[in-house]
This record gives C-alpha cells, sequence and structure tokens, in this order.
C-alpha cells in the first residue's frame, strides 16, 4: 500500500488525510479529485443510469444493514465511492453472485475487483487412452 492509504494515529482510516466521515460529507466532484486518474475521470464524463441508481440504492439501505439482504448488482465497473463503505453488494461473476463487503480500503477500486471471474483449474490424473504415456499409468 502506498502512504497515500493509511490509519491515523488512533488507528482511524484515511484516505488522502481524510476520514470516511470526511469522504461521506463531500459531494462527487470533490471525491473525485482525491481519486486515481481512472475512477476521476469515469465519474466527470458522467455515471450511467444504471450506476446512479445503485448509488441512490446505496444511500438509502441505512447504515444497519443485514447479511441477508445484500444490495444486489451486475455493475463490475462501478467505482467504490465513500458511500459504499460497510454495505454489503452481491457482486455477479459471471455465474453467481458473490458477496462482497466494502470496507474503507477498497475506495479508488472498482466492485468487480473483490469478485473473481475465474477460478483455479485442478486436474486429475489422465484418463485410459487419452494419450500414449497414459498406459504406463497404474490402474490402481
Amino acid at each position: 500500500m502506498s502512504s497515500d492509504y493509511r490509519t491515523g494515529r488512533e488507528g482511524e482510516f484515511t484516505y488522502r488525510g481524510h476520514t470516511v466521515e470526511e469522504l461521506q460529507s463531500m459531494d462527487r466532484e470533490a471525491v473525485a479529485e482525491l481519486l486515481p486518474a481512472r475512477l476521476r475521470r469515469t465519474i466527470e464524463r458522467g455515471l450511467s443510469v444504471e450506476q446512479e441508481q445503485l448509488i441512490e440504492e446505496a444511500k438509502e439501505s441505512g447504515s444497519e444493514e443485514t447479511a441477508n439482504d445484500p444490495i444486489r448488482t451486475h455493475l463490475r465497473d462501478m467505482p467504490v465511492l465513500p458511500a459504499f463503505v460497510d454495505k454489503t453488494f452481491a457482486v455477479h461473476n459471471g455465474q453467481e453472485f458473490e458477496r462482497v463487503r466494502v470496507e474503507p480500503e477498497m475506495l479508488g477500486h472498482y466492485l468487480g475487483e473483490f469478485q473473481l471471474t475465474r477460478t483455479s483449474v485442478e486436474h486429475g490424473q489422465a484418463g485410459i487412452g487419452a494419450t500414449r504415456s497414459s498406459k504406463f499409468v497404474p490402474l490402481k
């Protein structure tokens, strides 16, 4: 992690010198100035209608959100904004919705970065007749 993302003396998280509460009270343009260039440009060009609806849904959900009721979304390209901190999202990975709890350290990233779309493949032994070398694989 770079020096821009650190905890304060009291252990409170700060993002480029601002606490989460300060970031949540700022307007979107002021927060965009603190974000990396790619996210700043995404916000400056304007968010889509679906992204705006997701922001409104996150604001309406309140802080006492239950783990049984996450906010479901397909928007993997949604920047993580201060309004999303301490909320649970169900992000679609192409097959199913997986839960992602947004922490303050996730600011400056996209929602899709925290839900992988590919899994590691673990191959077993080759079957009988699969290759010429498989005739030397013991049957037991």
